[in-house]
């Protein structure tokens, strides 16, 4: 028995004759003997012959039951593996194209409808190590180069980081601001170990200066929403500003990059013996293509 024959016997049973494979695209005297062959595969007569058409017999309808419940099993099945077959897992540092990478995505999905996205936001980078050595994400956005040999990195662009003011700061009158002019202030700052506070540690002891954390958070909306209820300032990527808040940003002098980003696939080279050296240079502003993965 198969499936076809399950498909071919409830078709029958709905129109009542063999004129039912004009739905499923065959022969009728194919169905016919599909029919036959099912029959007496099972021994028992599903169908009787009457002038009106064919009427499926006691049998047939508990056979007709079991053998609909098994077509949709299948049909679910079938839909099931499909599904994830167009998944895209996404791993990124906290703060990374949080406005560019729903435009991506969003064009991803209008060419792949099908495409299921599922997107881990981690502020600490030894997370995002960790879940690439599992296998998790199929790409992953980080701010730095990526020195393990799983990894085909590609830089993407070079991102500007700007402070975030509270309404009202003296600041805010200037287009962009000195790092200096900030030794006094208090800081919203990240979580320890994070990415992003070791870039700002980095930073005030580059430029000399000390900070005052006042509160540290794990994500780079609250530390703007934080700031600009005037808490404190922050330092955070330019595309990591929420729509609506970048009155209250400000680029800064000298310019804060993070260290270069990369998309980092667990993918080898030809034969496996470290990583492959593509490195192709993608700015996520712009409008990009995409392939299937087979």
């Amino acid at each position: 028995m198969s499936l076809r024959q399950f498909e071919y016997a409830l078709a029958v049973a709905q129109e009542g004759s063999v004129t039912a494979a004009e739905l499923l695209h065959v022969a009728q005297p194919s169905m016919s003997q599909q029919i036959r062959n099912l029959e007496r595969e099972l021994g028992v007569q599903l169908f009787a012959r009457t002038p009106t058409g064919l009427v499926p017999t006691v049998v047939g309808r508990a056979f007709l039951r079991e053998a609909e419940a098994a077509v949709s099993a299948a049909r679910r099945a079938k839909a099931t593996a499909r599904a994830g077959a167009y998944e895209l897992v996404v791993a990124a540092q906290m703060g990374l194209c949080t406005r560019q990478l729903p435009g991506a995505l969003g064009a991803l999905r209008h060419r792949f409808p099908q495409l299921e996205v599922t997107v881990f936001e981690e502020p600490n980078l030894a997370e995002l190590e960790r879940l690439a050595h599992r296998g998790v994400p199929d790409l992953a956005m980080v701010a730095g180069p990526c020195g393990e040999v799983l990894y085909e990195g590609h830089h993407l662009s070079d991102k500007k980081f700007v402070v975030v003011l509270g309404a009202g700061h003296r600041q805010l009158a200037s287009d962009r601001v000195e790092l200096r002019d900030l030794e006094r202030e208090p800081w919203v700052r990240f979580d320890h170990n994070s990415a992003l506070d070791r870039m700002l540690q980095d930073v005030l002891r580059d430029n000399q200066l000390t900070s005052t954390a006042v509160a540290r958070v794990s994500q780079t909306a609250t530390a703007v929403h934080w700031a600009a209820h005037g808490l404190g300032v922050t330092l955070v990527p330019a595309s990591a500003v929420p729509y609506g808040h970048e009155h209250l940003a400000r680029p800064v002098f000298p310019v804060v990059f993070p260290a270069r980003r990369r998309r980092s696939p667990a993918r080898q080279g030809p034969g496996g013996d470290g990583p492959a050296r593509t490195t192709a240079s993608r700015d996520l502003d712009k409008p990009a293509s995409f392939s299937p993965v087979p």
